[in-house]
């Protein structure tokens, strides 16, 4: 197949990205601390929740479910949760705005020694702002799956995880998805070693 093709342009591009990726200290570490910080929380009976727009909602509802349901083996359902009902959502929108639809939630929903993890490929949605603020007024804990420098939320989580090179969304939330199944993963096989022996 010709390097020119877009197919195999297109694979070679994903293939640089998650490249740089590996290479960045900085992500490597975060990722770990990432994984660290939602085992204490689930450990300590905390919750994790997650939100994000557009493509980004379906990858914190996916980082949820594996939690509620199940990754690799059976074991006990944890607590987790994605903004991401819409009558929720369209509720807050409309009385308060669509600044407000996670920050609410979070109200709702969040206690000191939770974890919120928000996704956003440009790391400047107004309503992700808002929910770290809500966030931080509660002491929990936030980590940012962020892309394209990590915008205005890299110096407002307290765990940035920041894509490296790619420019364009699908690329970001390739690597983000990649971050999830890993994180996950990883707190597993702290919490659920025996699902790791066979």
């Amino acid at each position: 197949m010709s390097a020119t093709d877009p197919i195999h342009a297109a694979f070679s591009d994903a293939r640089a990205t998650l490249d740089a990726f590996m290479v960045d200290e900085e992500c490597m570490s975060a990722v770990a601390a990432f994984a660290g910080a939602a085992a204490s929380t689930l450990r300590a009976g905390g919750l994790l929740m997650s939100c994000g727009n557009g493509g980004s909602m379906c990858d914190a509802m996916h980082f949820a479910e594996e939690f509620t349901g199940r990754f690799r083996g059976n074991r006990r359902p944890l607590p987790a949760i994605a903004f991401s009902d819409p009558s929720h959502l369209t509720c807050i929108a409309n009385d308060f705005g669509y600044e407000e639809v996670f920050a609410r939630e979070v109200e709702a929903y969040g206690k000191q020694g939770d974890l919120l993890l928000v996704i956003s490929t440009s790391g400047n949605s107004p309503n992700i702002e808002r929910a770290i603020a809500a966030a931080k007024q509660r002491g929990i804990h936030v980590v940012g799956l962020l892309g394209k420098h990590g915008g205005k939320a890299k110096s407002l989580v307290d765990t940035a995880i920041v894509v490296p090179l790619a420019t364009t969304s699908d690329r970001i939330q390739e690597l983000h998805i990649k971050v999830l199944h890993i994180v996950i993963e990883a707190v597993e096989r702290e919490l659920f070693p025996e699902n790791y022996s066979k």
